[in-house]
């Protein structure tokens, strides 16, 4: 038979204390954590700059999507691709859409011309959300087919000013960038 001592009772408080103390911290530790963990989720989920840069990825999308509207058209579906145009468009830009329609209708059917284009690259240059304006720089390739001919490509940069609409930002504004100087190649010697 084995006997227990006191010394021997006394053992088994000191570790079921010391299993006490490591719960305790253990518990405070994984409580810190929590509250840590909890307060920087809460902070990213109402950080204004995340909002800015949805916003901010907002409006470059609607700009290169209506850089490509606006520089699409094809003869064979022209009510439809002029309608695309002024869907993308407001303010004064819509009006002018709509004021010029009825002539560039004429000189579209006239040429028979089958114009796409491609977003190369885009960025947005400007943004005041309390305004609801922008502007975007868009970098575009544009390929007009006119019948009987080769179709002919050219790179172009363009501006656009976007006004926040109802139904979402929209062209206000549309024109070339105005072109630099283009630095010399290695075959332009500037000696």
């Amino acid at each position: 038979m084995t006997r227990t001592t006191s010394r021997d009772r006394g053992r088994g408080r000191g570790s079921t204390k010391l299993a006490l103390v490591c719960a305790t911290a253990a518990a405070v530790l994984a409580l810190g954590f929590a509250g840590w963990t909890g307060s920087s989720w809460y902070a990213a989920a109402h950080d204004d700059s995340a909002g800015f840069a949805e916003a901010r990825d907002d409006v470059l999308a609607a700009g290169e999507q209506a850089a490509l509207n606006m520089n699409t058209l094809d003869h064979r579906d022209l009510e439809r691709g002029l309608d695309t145009w002024e869907e993308s468009a407001t303010g004064q830009l819509l009006d002018e859409l709509r004021k010029g329609r009825p002539e560039f209708e004429k000189q579209v059917r006239t040429a028979r011309t089958v114009t796409t284009a491609e977003v190369l690259s885009g960025a947005v240059t400007e943004l005041d959300e309390r305004e609801g304006r922008a502007a975007v720089l868009i970098a575009i390739r544009i390929t007009v087919d006119p019948p009987k001919k080769k179709p002919s490509t050219k790179e172009s940069r363009l501006l656009g000013e976007l006004t926040r609409t109802p139904q979402g930002w929209k062209l206000s504004g549309l024109g070339q960038a105005p072109a630099g100087e283009a630095a010399p190649t290695d075959s332009q010697s500037t000696d």
